[in-house]
Parts: C-alpha cells; sequence; structure tokens
C-alpha cells in the first residue's frame, strides 16, 4: 500500500453540479424500475468523463495515469494503492479526500450502453441485501445510488460511453455525506477513459497501471 499527496494550492471548485434530492430518491427496490433518460449517456459538453479520442490537447488538470483511466487528484488529497497480494497486481486506487475516499473504474461495455442501469440495479439489490440502508435518485449522469452501511455513506455514480461504463464510489464518514457527492461528480467529470481496442467481454474491469514511480515507490516499500 502506497500514500502519494498532492499539496493543495488554492480554494476553489469545478462546474457546479447537479442536485440530488435524497428526500425524494426512490427506495431499493423500486430501483429495477427506475427511468433511467440518454442523459446517463456521455454527453457532448465541455465536461466529461471523456474517451481518450476525444481529448485533444492538455487541459491542465492533474491526473493520475492508470492506464485505462486517468483520474483527476485536487489539492489536498492523497492517491492510495490496493495491492492483491494473491494476484500480485493492483487491486484499485483510490483518491483520499477530506470528504473520503474515491475510487473511479472502468470496465468494458456493449457499443449499445445501458451497461450503468443494469449494473447499478443489481448493485442497490446487493447492497440491501448486505444490510444497508439504499436510496436511488437522479445525479449529473442519471442513475446515483446512496447507502449507508455502519458508520459510513456510500454514494456511487455511473456513466455509459463509448464501449466503456466508468464507475465511481465514494466511501466517508456520515458528517460528510452532504458534500461527498460534489467530490466525487468532480472527479467523474474530469477523468479520462483508455478504452483500447482490443475486444472485451462487457463488464471486464479495463486493466490498471501505476506510473512508473509509485511503482517503484510501492516496490522499494515491499522489499523493505
Amino acid at each position: 500500500m502506497g500514500i502519494f499527496g498532492r499539496k493543495r494550492r488554492s480554494e476553489g471548485g469545478d462546474t457546479e453540479p447537479a442536485e440530488f434530492d435524497d428526500a425524494t430518491g426512490a427506495t431499493a427496490e423500486d430501483a429495477g424500475d427506475y427511468d433511467v433518460e440518454p442523459e446517463n449517456q456521455l454527453s457532448e459538453t465541455d465536461d466529461g468523463p471523456f474517451d481518450l479520442t476525444e481529448v485533444e490537447e492538455d487541459d491542465g488538470i492533474p491526473r493520475i495515469d492508470l492506464g485505462s483511466v486517468r483520474v483527476p487528484v485536487p489539492d489536498g488529497s492523497q492517491v492510495q494503492v490496493e495491492m492483491d497480494p494473491e494476484a500480485g497486481g493492483v487491486r484499485a486506487v483510490h483518491v483520499v479526500t477530506e470528504q473520503g475516499q474515491i475510487t473511479i473504474s472502468a470496465y468494458a461495455a456493449p457499443r449499445s450502453g445501458g451497461l450503468w442501469r443494469e449494473v447499478g440495479t443489481e448493485l442497490a439489490d446487493q447492497l440491501r441485501n448486505d444490510g444497508a440502508k439504499v436510496t436511488i435518485g437522479r445525479g449529473e449522469w442519471g442513475l446515483e445510488i446512496s447507502a449507508i452501511v455502519g458508520d459510513v455513506a456510500l454514494r456511487f455514480v455511473g456513466v455509459d460511453g463509448p464501449r466503456w461504463m466508468l464507475r465511481g464510489v465514494i466511501a466517508g464518514p456520515q458528517s460528510a455525506s452532504s458534500t461527498a457527492p460534489d467530490v466525487l461528480r468532480a472527479i467523474v467529470r474530469k477523468t479520462i477513459v483508455d478504452r483500447g481496442a482490443s475486444p472485451m467481454p462487457v463488464r471486464t474491469p479495463l486493466p490498471i497501471t501505476l506510473p512508473d514511480a509509485v511503482a517503484q515507490h510501492i516496490a522499494e516499500q515491499q522489499q523493505g
């Protein structure tokens, strides 16, 4: 496990995200009937997430390049690498903020899109079966899932892109649950996805690779 920080430069934020109304969200039982409009698809705006083919020049946003995804690292946050001891590779990479731990994952998806609705419905059911308090609502890209597990508040968002699906989740204390979704959306909005051209079964996680400096640091930690 490695932690890499980035110093805070100034206060400020991204474009104001769409509000999520927990008070009017449906329960987990309604997840299968949730009507996800085309706005859940990647929109043609200046905001993303972006497919790599759409990115023409450096926008100046600091990101960590994980191969299949390039994830923004906000001021004051840290990057935490979770290793898989059995497989010997990287299990996940988290961006740790004051509001909670954010994990961005990308998956192979059908050209027709719509995978997030399917996956989100299953996720809501699974969380509920595990005893979580689940709420379904609509956010910037459509379906959003809010869950309470013990003292931890979770928020999931998903976006269907060209042959990929991006899923983001933030896990943090309930005391930060009112601001955590905005932080998550801001990171998802500026993430870049590199799907690659290789054929993959639907739902296959896109591979994660670490920058050389990060991989070397982790290797040194493991040797020590």
